[in-house]
């Protein structure tokens, strides 16, 4: 493993993330769980693989000795121990962005769907977001709060 792991930003003392979706990951240095938050997810992983594999013996074992539904259970408790493999993986390596071709992260959803938008479509995607920006502030007005984002345009 060449990675260095460092401690990345993580959640601010008053319960909200103070990582920026802007801010810049330097290369080398991925966003990931260490130390003390490591060995608890560690330790989790370890304990949903038990569950799963004495569940699945539990319920192989039913299935064998004739009950139908036991062998949904033989296929689900493999598939909940590989969900499990995911979240742990993800949760241990958060905060790693996707790197474009020409090596910067591509950090927002509207960025990567302009790029793939047809040019033929933008009207529509225009008229939708405006639909979307009026049907909050009518939302909004209704439960008698402020709109978010900045006002619409009377068009």
């Amino acid at each position: 493993m060449d990675d260095v792991v460092t401690p990345g930003p993580g959640p601010g003392t008053d319960g909200t993330d103070s990582r920026s979706a802007g801010a810049p990951v330097a290369p080398g240095t991925p966003d990931r769980v260490h130390g003390a938050e490591a060995a608890k997810l560690h330790l989790t992983l370890i304990l949903v693989l038990a569950l799963c594999a004495v569940a699945f013996r539990f319920e192989i074992g039913r299935a064998l000795g004739g009950n139908g539904l036991s062998w949904a259970y033989v296929f689900e408790w493999p598939l909940f121990a590989m969900f499990g493999i995911y979240m742990w993986w993800t949760m241990l390596h958060g905060g790693r962005r996707r790197r474009t071709p020409d090596g910067s992260e591509d950090r927002s959803r509207a960025k990567r769907s302009a790029k793939a938008l047809d040019p033929k479509y933008a009207g529509m995607l225009d008229a939708w977001e405006a639909h979307q920006r009026e049907l909050q502030a009518a939302q909004a007005e209704a439960e008698g709060r402020h709109p978010p984002g900045p006002p619409a345009d009377p068009d």
